[in-house]
């Protein structure tokens, strides 16, 4: 690892408010941090010449109240003091600034590179509040590719233990940018995005909220992070926060009088918004910006502003390819559930010996015994089962405390007997944990589930929230939620278990720090495609929006599109084609990849089927090699340790005729290229299985132009030639 810390100078001032001025290390960005007149903290923003963001308030409301504990001759008194200064956002004077430069070479356990830099120079302003002696320290970093500040909270006499009413944080914009969005919501994020202006969220909002199974929006214009916009004169301009941790999840709510957003937290079942004591910090609020939209994708600021890694030894935490029967019940072939004769479930004293089962249950020993053979024959990891464990009869909307117990499986899941059949296999379990929101009782059993999951070989684990938070009037991105996702994550740690955490607030990056956290959902997933469908430049939003803040778990690989052929219940269908379904592998990064579909369906398309076992899983390289939100992405990626490269574009409503070249290989090699495609005739609605496999050999001076239809995309495996015998009956690309 190369680290370098410079300390470029201190300045201790009294009462002179000036503008501080910070500069990214390559000079295109420039900060500028000023105390306006009322001791108001604001800053600005800069990219080449041009503001991104101008003046913007920054600060926090308090409630007034404190709570100090005061120790007498007999006994402790607990005391409520109401403080008439609830502001911490104006009054302020200079007290003081820090500046630093630090570049370093990191590597993570997985990632999109070995290799990570982080470089920036960095700005401590810290502020004493006149009247009240309150310091806060404004820490501000600047990369090349964007800004990350935070509010630090000393160890002081006169804020100790506060309590948050609101965060002042504003993004003030300078126009009315495009944006994609989904609506601000205390209890979800799978919403389909928006394209819009600013100008017209408020009007397109509601139609923005689809049903889900616990939402609360509160704002018509209020939007989540992360935010991508692009202005008119073509500048990317990202928000979101890194670092969320003891501290509730940021939403931004917009005047769109003036297109300032200022920062939303999600508040604690009281209303307040974080129980805070000193000393402290919030998480860092992350900006970054490029007139290239490549450079949003391949900023690695939410991961830098994290702490190193806390696990001493990583040996354990390996990247995950699985299959399992998740999506037989997603279309409703199967169910979760073991029979329709019980109309409530108490664990314990339901007996299930005495209910006839209703013949749809998916988690048979004889049905995952199938996954299991598939996934050894193909080379996969894991399977992945869903529904094994008893209480699916009334799990959801009961608003039921005690409802999985995590170790119990239906009558006929033969736990013991599926553990030794996929240990002879060589396959992993993985398990499935959902909560059903009830957080108490995951917590009452969370150390015996994950005892439980060592004595039995699984060393996985995908966990779910679905519903409405228990206790009851909390929200999924409270800080008291944000606080129960971090104690499952470090208790995993502890048992050597990686997690997949599904409904969790959406990462912010904090895989740096628990590597272990290998995957969320966290987004509209593919199984929204078996709910109505998701719109075709879905998932040419995500990797500029979700993906900011980590990897998605968001189980591709779909190839028979019509669900009715699966349930004729079910009329919905994937609005994606075959090739675009091979190409999420790539452009959708994840060290956690599902192949979704049942294997029957695999079985029809075999040669298709290839690029989901050969692709890989762990990086050495990457490249983004063309980029428009809601439009296009394409991708290059380096398998780690292997000379082999694979290549996706996914394309929107539209369609895109990509153009790319090969540079990112060896000079003076041969490569074969096979190259998955959609046909002439592909369309995601009319034709969507319609595709094309050639193969070619390629060098880094090859081109390739190559046109993706609505909805679809392409994907290539590319091989270094190691024997003439490759070369066999190809061309040259």
């Amino acid at each position: 690892m190369k680290k370098t810390l410079i300390l470029l100078g201190v300045c201790l001032i009294a009462g002179i408010a000036f503008a501080q001025e910070l500069r990214s290390p390559d000079g295109n960005l420039v900060m500028r941090f000023s105390i306006q007149d009322g001791g108001i903290p604001t800053y600005q923003l800069d990219y080449k010449g041009k503001a991104v963001i101008k003046p913007s308030k920054l600060g926090l409301e308090l409630t007034g109240s404190t709570t100090k504990v005061e120790f007498g001759a007999e006994m402790d008194i607990k005391s409520e003091n109401k403080d008439p200064k609830t502001s911490l956002y104006d009054n302020f004077e200079l007290a003081g600034t820090e500046t630093a430069a630090f570049d370093e070479t990191w590597q993570p356990v997985w990632g999109e590179t070995k290799d990570i830099r982080n470089h920036y120079n960095e700005l401590a302003v810290t502020l004493n509040q006149k009247g009240t002696d309150r310091q806060m320290v404004v820490r501000f970093r600047l990369f090349n590719e964007g800004l990350g500040f935070r509010y630090e909270f000393p160890q002081q006499k006169n804020l100790i233990y506060f309590v948050i009413k609101e965060e002042r944080t504003q993004f003030a914009m300078t126009g009315d940018h495009t944006a994609y969005w989904i609506p601000g919501d205390y209890d979800t994020q799978e919403y389909d995005f928006t394209t819009s202006r600013l100008s017209e969220i408020r009007g397109l909002m509601k139609g923005a909220i689809t049903p889900n199974a616990s939402q609360t929006p509160f704002s018509p214009t209020g939007v989540q992070t992360a935010l991508q916009m692009k202005t008119d004169d073509g500048i990317y301009i990202n928000l979101h926060e890194a670092a969320l941790i003891n501290y509730a999840c940021m939403h931004l709510n917009l005047d769109d009088r003036n297109f300032v957003f200022e920062s939303w937290l999600t508040p604690d079942a009281g209303g307040t918004k974080g129980h805070m004591q000193a000393p402290c910090n919030t998480p860092w609020r992350t900006i970054i910006v490029s007139d290239d939209a490549r450079d949003i994708l391949a900023s690695n600021i939410t991961l830098n502003l994290n702490e190193p890694c806390k696990i001493k030894d990583t040996s354990w935490i390996k990247p995950v390819k699985y299959v399992g029967v998740w999506w037989e019940m997603i279309t409703g072939k199967s169910e979760w559930s073991y029979t329709y004769d019980l109309p409530g479930v108490q664990l314990g004293i339901t007996d299930y010996s005495k209910v006839k089962p209703h013949g749809k249950h998916g988690a048979t020993t004889e049905n995952v015994k199938k996954y299991i053979d598939f996934a050894a024959e193909n080379g996969f990891d894991a399977v992945l089962v869903e529904g094994w464990n008893v209480g699916w009869e009334d799990w959801f909307g009961n608003s039921k405390d005690y409802v999985f117990d995590f170790l119990t499986p239906y009558p006929d899941f033969d736990l013991k007997g599926i553990r030794d059949y996929a240990k002879s296999k060589g396959v992993k379990m993985m398990m499935h944990h959902e909560t059903s929101a009830s957080i108490r009782n995951y917590e009452r059993h969370l150390d015996a589930a994950y005892k439980f999951m060592n004595e039995n070989g699984y060393t996985s684990v995908k966990s779910g929230y679905v519903g409405n938070i228990i206790p009851r009037g909390e929200y999924h991105y409270s800080q008291w939620l944000n606080n129960h996702y971090q104690y499952a994550i470090e208790k995993a740690a502890e048992h050597k278990i990686m997690v997949n955490a599904h409904e969790a607030t959406r990462p912010t990056g904090l895989s740096r720090t628990w590597p272990n956290l290998i995957g969320n959902e966290s987004a509209r997933g593919t199984e929204y495609q078996a709910f109505g469908g998701s719109k075709p430049s879905h998932v040419t939003v995500l990797p500029f929006t979700r993906l900011i803040g980590g990897p998605m778990d968001y189980t591709p690989g779909i190839f028979e599109m019509d669900i009715e052929k699966i349930n004729p219940n079910n009329k919905s269908h994937v609005n994606s084609t075959l090739a675009n379904q091979l190409a999420l592998y790539v452009t959708m990064y994840s060290p956690l990849q599902m192949a979704a579909d049942f294997p029957e369906h695999y079985g029809r398309f075999t040669d298709a089927f290839r690029f989901i076992k050969d692709v890989a899983l762990d990086w050495d390289d990457s490249r983004y090699l063309e980029a428009e939100p809601g439009e296009y992405v394409t991708v290059a990626r380096k398998a780690k340790g292997t000379g082999n490269w694979f290549v996706g574009n996914v394309a929107g409503e539209n369609g895109f005729s990509s153009n790319i070249v090969f540079d990112f290989l060896d000079e003076g090699k041969q490569y074969v290229a096979t190259i998955y495609s959609d046909a002439k005739d592909a369309h995601y609605k009319t034709n969507p299985q319609a595709y094309e496999i050639r193969r070619a050999i390629i060098t880094n001076k090859s081109r390739l132009k190559q046109y993706s239809a609505p909805g679809g995309g392409y994907a290539i495996s590319i091989v270094p030639v190691t024997d003439k015998k490759q070369l066999s009956g190809l061309k040259k690309l």
